[in-house]
């Protein structure tokens, strides 16, 4: 998610989400230049992007706090992009810069983008590295493996990678993205269509997991952390503010139990800060709400309410187990929690 809106473009009627630019891949083998290294890297993240939310679970399910680092940035932008206004003196502790763009600058200045999370940063250099959210997830899970937790599970299982990589294409075409189509509409036909598309989607979403606990497999994948990042948001913003508002998610019994299920399940519920993801929509999106009103609902302790998912079955870490606590510098402060 960019400064402004995302890495989002309009035109006239159409909402179009640009690529990444800056496409590098950290790996074990380096072969960009990149090689995996505890303790390089620093994963800046705003809490308020369900993109960036991806890679704050994986980090945390995989085990990679002390390996990577992470920054979390206000989540109220100004017209100089993301700021680290959360940290002493407005500064990240660790690059030293008060804005996301100073690595963005220092890796290519001027370049045709917006200032996006997530993004990995090279510390020694202060180089921004890549800040493609759909590539990065991936390789947390598949070339970080030396650097996971003891226990940590596969959210990318060799076996299952094609069943996995459709289902997490429809999600994002008609889900994940979707709501920002719609949200961001400025015609009728338009907004009708992408508002059909995000239901329709969420309808074979709920009869898929009527009978299965997890989207692909017995276990949690990389494509239920894709799908929770919208769902755990929906409601919250998505339903009034982007006007998704055919029904509510804590209107579907199957998927609104499934996404409760996700949320007490440590390394999901224990990243989302609700105040975060309420103020940057709400604030940040201007020409949607000019108020820039934070509305005071929903009620968040449905959250905590018990989901009765496992009758199901699945065993949510496969052969792992749990994460254990959440570092405490980077615990969600109480007016994100429900």
């Amino acid at each position: 998610m960019s400064v402004g809106e995302g890495n989002e473009q309009y035109g006239r009627k159409a909402f179009k989400r640009s690529k990444s630019h800056f496409t590098d891949r950290i790996t074990a083998d380096g072969r960009d230049g990149w090689p995996v290294e505890a303790g390089r890297y620093r994963l800046v993240v705003s809490r308020a992007c369900p993109w960036a939310s991806r890679a704050v679970i994986s980090r945390r399910l995989l085990g990679l706090e002390e390996a990577l680092s992470m920054a979390v940035v206000d989540p109220i932008q100004d017209d100089r992009s993301w700021r680290f206004t959360l940290d002493p003196d407005d500064r990240d502790p660790v690059l030293g810069i008060r804005f996301l763009k100073e690595a963005y600058d220092a890796r290519e200045r001027d370049y045709p983008g917006g200032v996006s999370v997530p993004a990995i940063v090279d510390v020694p250099s202060g180089d921004l590295v890549t800040n493609d959210y759909q590539r990065l997830t991936l390789d947390l899970a598949t070339e970080w493996t030396d650097l996971h937790r003891a226990g940590a599970p596969d959210l990318y299982p060799a076996g299952l990678r094609d069943e996995i990589d459709a289902v997490m294409a429809e999600v994002y075409e008609d889900v994940n993205n979707g709501v920002y189509r719609a949200g961001f509409a400025t015609g009728q036909e338009e907004y009708e269509e992408a508002c059909d598309a995000v239901f329709r989607r969420l309808q074979a979403l709920s009869e898929r997991l009527a009978r299965r606990r997890y989207l692909v497999g017995d276990t949690i994948t990389e494509a239920d952390i894709r799908l929770f990042t919208t769902l755990v948001r929906f409601d919250a913003v998505y339903h009034g503010h982007f006007k998704c508002n055919r029904w509510k998610l804590a209107e579907d019994r199957v998927l609104w139990a499934y996404a409760r299920d996700l949320f007490q399940t440590p390394g999901f519920g224990d990243t989302v800060d609700f105040d975060h993801i309420k103020r940057h929509y709400y604030r940040v999106h201007t020409g949607i709400n000019p108020t820039g009103i934070v509305p005071l609902g929903p009620d968040l302790s449905g959250w905590l309410t018990p989901h009765h998912r496992e009758e199901l079955g699945g065993r949510p870490f496969g052969d792992g187990t749990p994460p254990g606590p959440v570092p405490a510098a980077e615990v969600v402060p109480a007016p994100g929690r429900p």
